[in-house]
């Protein structure tokens, strides 16, 4: 984790493990738009969110500029776990 909090662009991170609370441990301290557990960051898109077309990609955690409202102040934390699956194409 001392790796990913150096090098991380803060997109998406991975951890492969069956050990539970080294899972809870990296969904809980890893920084990061998208923390996968036992799944490829493959699934990190738009479309497999169900966010429709995807236009861009954000690393930060406030990125709107002019004029905001709520949705624009509001920042996610995704938690995607599985059992080794793989995205098709």
């Amino acid at each position: 984790m001392a790796h990913i909090a150096k090098y991380s662009s803060k997109h998406s991170e991975s951890i492969v493990a069956e050990d539970k609370s080294a899972c809870e441990r990296f969904e809980k301290e890893v920084d990061a738009a998208c923390v996968y557990t036992n799944l490829p960051t493959s699934f990190t898109d738009g479309g497999q969110f169900g966010f429709g077309a995807e236009i861009g990609i954000s690393t930060q955690k406030l990125h709107a500029r002019g004029p905001m409202g709520l949705p624009e102040l509001t920042t996610y934390k995704y938690i995607i776990s599985g059992n080794g699956q793989i995205r098709n194409a």
